[in-house]
């Protein structure tokens, strides 16, 4: 990456960064963590997730690409990056991009994968009001990327 893009995607990252709400988000991620254990502390944030996509529901899509753009519409409303939708023969692939970042204080590991789990929720329950099969998985897969997270729904 040239310092020039780095420069770029640091500076839109910036603008995502919103003192206080992150602190106070992380310093409750940071807690969850040390006082109910990963896994518990990920199924909540799923949770919330979840809860999050029936406050801002997307309503009946017709295509994928329809799908992105509402999705890509809330997240702008969040400020929280976009996505890409990539259409498989027997998946979908969701790559998020331009993640918020955390305060620099916890682990930047740490942070994606809490992230992870609020989106996952997100994801997973837009997909299925869009009529999913609840018993088809929608998993987060890491990347090589501070600032990108996919996840797959496997048909």
């Amino acid at each position: 990456m040239s310092e020039l893009t780095q420069r770029t995607l640091d500076y839109y990252r910036q603008q995502q960064y919103q003192p206080g709400w992150f602190d106070l988000l992380s310093v409750m991620i940071n807690g969850m963590l040390r006082n109910a254990g990963e896994r518990e502390s990920h199924a909540f944030l799923q949770q919330m997730g979840e809860t999050l996509a029936t406050r801002y529901p997307l309503g009946a899509l017709q295509t994928v690409a329809d799908l992105e753009t509402q999705i890509n519409a809330v997240l702008a409303q969040f400020n929280w990056g976009f996505v890409d939708l990539q259409p498989r023969e027997s998946a979908i692939v969701i790559s998020h991009m331009a993640l918020p970042p955390g305060d620099g204080l916890m682990d930047a590991r740490q942070w994606r994968q809490a992230l992870g789990a609020v989106l996952l929720g997100l994801y997973a329950r837009w997909l299925r009001d869009q009529g999913g099969n609840p018993a088809v998985s929608l998993v987060c897969e890491e990347t090589e990327s501070d600032a990108t997270l996919n996840f797959r729904y496997q048909l």
